[in-house]
């Protein structure tokens, strides 16, 4: 009992705590293989920004786990013989098994207590858990073996890895080889997307609106009739299941594709009558990528405006525009105020076969740095660097800076011609003041686009 006795406790308290005040204490009804577990009383957990973190402390004294602390450097070790967890406080960065992860949030000291974020280190172990919500219960199983969860009916084998809505398409990347079971609804109108034997992945709560303790979120949809919101969350624990719900306006039929050999986006198309999957029938699909989002802010302006804000806002105003173009289609890689991991703007690009890839930035450097640049990373995607750049100059009428090489993760892991924008510096008073002018944004808008149609050679 004791090899699943740490990751089963932190199962428990990521399951069966509501959200809660901070540094609030909770109990809950706990059983293992059938039988309560008695925890001492007055367990104290933390609610970090809706990150919960438990004591590191209570896991060795209640369940016998081996843990050991090193004062010097500030780290916990926790081992059960054949899985290491190591973590530092005060990093996000953590070794499992000699293999670095990142964390949602990072270990704490309180009050000579080490605290650690329960959901990064629970998810490592892949057990069954069931909750109960009439009895306010957990029921954990641990009788098979952990080593190989994946053939354990009920465990995840696959990954919700990131979700976004563009072009009135929902589009969900995930890891692993997952069926969604879609089917619409009614009264009220909804389209229900189940995933079974899936959970969230670790980054997914850094990629969207997400709540870490009840395991569910929500994501505004504007500017698309069809749709009120989108609604996610761990709809059954045993089997492991995600459930997204697009919650509709009216009813809507809807077309479902992706996955196919291996690609990692499936989409639920709402456009009905025409091709579900974009950048076919001879168009050309361009992805636009806001670049940071929800807490990353980016740079911050002069006035204290935000680089995040400007971003999705020329996203938006060049998705538009594009949505009129015959000969090519869009795809934002966020159309609100959510995060994506680096990573998973450019696994959005290249699970789609995009044509091109823009990623749209603004600058920050000294008060008296000004100007446009415009970066490429391979010498294949100068091309498009300088179609865009030339066009965006003359739009913003500040100093042309040039076209230039970047090392961006963004435009050197996609596969297609990228180039990452940096519109103006948000640290130069004028520069800001354009940046969040309408008149302008809606001019440097229409200069993508038209820089875009140039390197594609399409009306």
């Amino acid at each position: 009992m004791k090899k699943f006795g740490f990751l089963m406790f932190l199962v428990v308290i990521m399951i069966a705590f509501p959200k809660m005040a901070d540094a609030s204490s909770y109990s809950a009804k706990i059983y293992l293989d059938g039988q309560q577990i008695n925890l001492s009383s007055g367990v104290k957990v933390e609610n970090n920004n809706g990150t919960v973190m438990v004591p590191i402390r209570v896991i060795s004294e209640n369940l016998g786990f081996d843990v050991y602390w090193n004062k010097a450097t500030k780290t916990v070790t926790v081992q059960d013989g054949s899985q290491t967890v190591t973590m530092v406080i005060g990093s996000q960065q953590a070794d499992i098994n000699g293999q670095r992860v990142q964390m949602t949030k990072a270990p704490v000291l309180r009050g000579g207590t080490t605290l650690v974020p329960i959901r990064f280190v629970s998810e490592q172990m892949g057990l069954q858990v069931r909750w109960d919500n009439a009895q306010k219960a957990v029921y954990l199983t641990s009788s098979y073996d952990g080593n190989n969860p994946g053939e354990q009916p009920g465990v995840a084998t696959s990954t919700v890895d990131g979700i976004s809505f563009s072009e009135n398409r929902l589009m969900v990347a995930v890891t692993g080889n997952t069926k969604p079971n879609v089917s619409k609804l009614s009264s009220p109108d909804r389209i229900v997307i189940d995933m079974v034997n899936t959970n969230f992945s670790d980054t997914f709560s850094s990629n969207a609106s997400f709540d870490d303790v009840t395991k569910s979120g929500q994501m505004a949809v504007t500017g698309y009739p069809d749709v009120k919101a989108v609604r996610y969350s761990l709809y059954n624990s045993n089997p492991t299941t995600v459930r997204i719900v697009i919650d509709l306006n009216y009813a809507k039929n809807y077309t479902v594709s992706g996955l196919e050999n291996g690609s990692g986006v499936f989409i639920v198309d709402l456009n009905t009558g025409s091709n579900p999957t974009p950048g076919t029938g001879g168009k050309k699909l361009v992805v636009i990528d806001a670049g940071h989002g929800d807490h990353d802010p980016g740079a911050i302006g002069v006035t204290k405006k935000r680089e995040k804000d400007f971003n999705l806002a020329m996203a938006l105003k060049v998705e538009k525009l594009l949505a009129k173009e015959q000969n090519i289609e869009v795809v934002l890689t966020r159309s609100n105020d959510t995060f994506l991991e680096l990573k998973d703007r450019a696994k959005i690009a290249n699970d789609l076969k995009a044509d091109v890839f823009i990623s749209i930035h603004a600058n920050s450097g000294p008060s008296t740095a000004s100007g446009t640049e415009t970066y490429y990373y391979n010498e294949s995607d100068k091309a498009l660097a300088n179609a865009l750049h030339k066009e965006i100059v003359k739009a913003m009428g500040l100093k042309d800076r040039g076209v230039r090489y970047g090392n961006f993760h963004v435009i050197r892991e996609t596969k297609m011609p990228g180039a990452l924008l940096e519109v103006g510096f948000l640290s130069n008073k004028t520069d800001e003041s354009k940046l969040f002018d309408p008149a302008t944004q809606d001019r440097v808008a229409e200069a993508i686009v038209r820089g875009i149609k140039n390197y594609l050679k399409v009306d």
